[in-house]
């Protein structure tokens, strides 16, 4: 009962209906307070995970080059639920109290769409005269909001037209030459072709899930037409992958490792290898612009990295792989390998150990790793020089704090005992583990080499195995190409596309202006000119 439907001579009705106001009032108030406290909790929330996941984005060393891929993973897929959470709350309170949905009244501040997309102005049409009293209206001015839109993928077919024409006097026919085409007496343009590739070797979608999804759009394609472009691709695009190649293997130093792939056999799979080499001389500011290498091995046999390396004599940042062992021999021709080891190998064996049986050595020996990578976080990125004066001066004595350390719990531990074996693997190779402080180019770790094999790592979950040697060493070669255009901040898909357009009319001699750090700086004045 409400204060109008009461009697108005009946005082008890009335303050029961006023009693029953006010109570339904406060409880509306404490449960809009109670939703706003919530909406502050997950906005606080969700500024803290924002900032973890930054700093772990962040920090390339230490206890992040363990847990934090899965930790990294953990933290987005929770702060999206939590986002779009607080997103659904906020729609439906808004919907509830009647309010204009899409505008909360409390969101974070976002900054401004990306500048160098185009804009397609859309103008609201306003009255012609004064709502009001009908007077004429004068433009004060206007308020401009952006939104991000897509336009979906479209599909055209180009008609290149040649006109023939005959002389009237001496009757010879004239007619321009035919344009090239990416794959001879083909009908895919280099565009399609390039993101054909770019989806099957950057963003690991096999061929049967691109043909269904193409014919979902309209275009029929079969997956034997799809793979016999990508092969075709391949060898049109072979000389710049030797490029890229002796790039690479002309380095003073080289990341180095390897990861299995899943080898269509008969009836069965069989392990076979996917081996990197990474060129990277960004840690120490080198001027050489960094680079991937893969190949492609049916096995793990050392014959395989002695094949790869045949001609090279510099520093090998690797794990402590047996196969490596003979590129490292004084005796070895041209020049021994010189072996710089991994710090994250030997600190993930003893973190596993202070994570997983909670021992007080390991989590000790964890400790003093990890003052090492913070001192050598100092010098990443720094020439050389100053990274081997600071390696001398700060980091050498801390390696001497840990090695005698080790050596002192080495001789407490039985030799079964897990924290030995993982402290063995460090000491038996201990000349190896401290070449860093001997050269400012080696690096601590060899992530470099782990991350450009990230990509096989995600894609063995998709398309599952390699169908033949062949197709192994065709991925192995694409994901060359793709992977060193990522290290050079190029866009995989539009490099290869420009590639493919030109390199059949591009000089042989001047093939070198088609590789990825070449052709961003020769699509760098064009797009400012734009």
């Amino acid at each position: 009962m409400t204060p109008a439907a009461a009697d108005p001579d009946d005082v008890e009705a009335l303050r029961a209906a006023l009693a029953a106001e006010r109570e339904a009032r406060l409880a509306a108030e404490a449960r809009a307070t109670g939703a706003e406290a919530r909406a502050v909790g997950a906005e606080a929330m969700i500024a803290h995970l924002k900032l973890v996941i930054a700093k772990l984005r962040h920090d390339k060393f230490g206890a992040s080059s363990e847990r934090g891929r899965k930790l990294l993973d953990q933290l987005e897929l929770e702060l999206g639920e939590l986002v779009a959470t607080a997103a659904e709350d906020a729609a439906r309170a808004e919907n509830q109290a009647g309010t204009r949905p899409g505008a909360p009244p409390r969101r974070p501040s976002r900054g401004p769409l990306p500048a160098h997309l185009p804009r397609e102005r859309v103008v609201l049409p306003s009255p012609a005269a004064c709502p009001c009293c009908g007077g004429k209206l004068s433009k004060l001015g206007e308020d401009v909001t952006e939104t991000l839109e897509v336009i979906p993928r479209s599909w055209k077919v180009i008609q290149t037209v040649r006109e023939k024409y005959s002389c009237r006097q001496c009757e010879v026919i004239t007619q321009p030459p035919a344009p090239f085409h990416p794959i001879a007496r083909g009908r895919a343009g280099p565009n399609l072709l390039a993101m054909i590739l770019e989806a099957k070797f950057g963003q690991h979608l096999p061929l049967n899930r691109q043909s269904e999804s193409y014919a979902r759009e309209g275009v029929e394609l079969s997956v034997s037409t799809l793979a016999d472009w990508v092969g075709t691709a391949a060898a049109v695009l072979s000389p710049l992958h030797a490029l890229i190649e002796a790039h690479v293997l002309a380095a003073e130093r080289l990341h180095g490792d390897d990861t299995t792939v899943p080898l269509l056999a008969r009836g069965k799979t069989v392990t076979a290898r996917l081996w990197a080499y990474v060129r990277d001389d960004q840690p120490f500011a080198g001027p050489a612009p960094p680079a991937a290498v893969f190949y492609f091995s049916r096995d793990r046999t050392a014959e395989h990295p002695k094949r790869h390396l045949a001609a090279y004599s510099g520093i090998l940042q690797a794990d402590a792989y047996a196969g490596f062992g003979d590129l490292y021999l004084v005796s070895r021709k041209p020049a021994p390998v010189t072996e710089a080891a991994c710090w994250a190998h030997f600190r993930r064996k003893v973190f596993e150990l202070a994570e997983v049986a909670r021992a007080p050595l390991a989590a000790e020996a964890v400790r003093r790793i990890d003052r090492v990578f913070e001192a050598e976080r100092a010098v990443n990125r720094r020439p050389a020089a100053d990274r081997l004066q600071h390696r001398q001066s700060v980091v050498a004595p801390l390696v001497a704090d840990l090695h005698a350390w080790m050596l002192e719990s080495r001789g407490k531990l039985s030799r079964h005992n897990d924290l030995a074996k993982a402290l063995d693997y460090a000491l038996k190779r201990w000349p190896a583990f401290t070449q860093f402080l001997s050269d400012g180019r080696v690096c601590l770790t060899n992530n470099a080499a782990e991350r450009a094999l990230r990509g096989v790592a995600l894609g063995r979950k998709a398309w599952l195995f390699a169908g033949s040697d062949r197709g192994g060493e065709r991925a192995a070669m694409i994901y060359a190409l793709i992977t060193t255009a990522k290290l050079n901040d190029v866009d995989p898909r539009a490099w290869l596309a420009d590639v493919l357009a030109r390199i059949a009319d591009h000089p042989a001699s001047r093939l070198d202006e088609l590789l990825p750090w070449n052709w961003q700086r020769a699509q760098t004045p064009a797009t400012a000119a734009a």
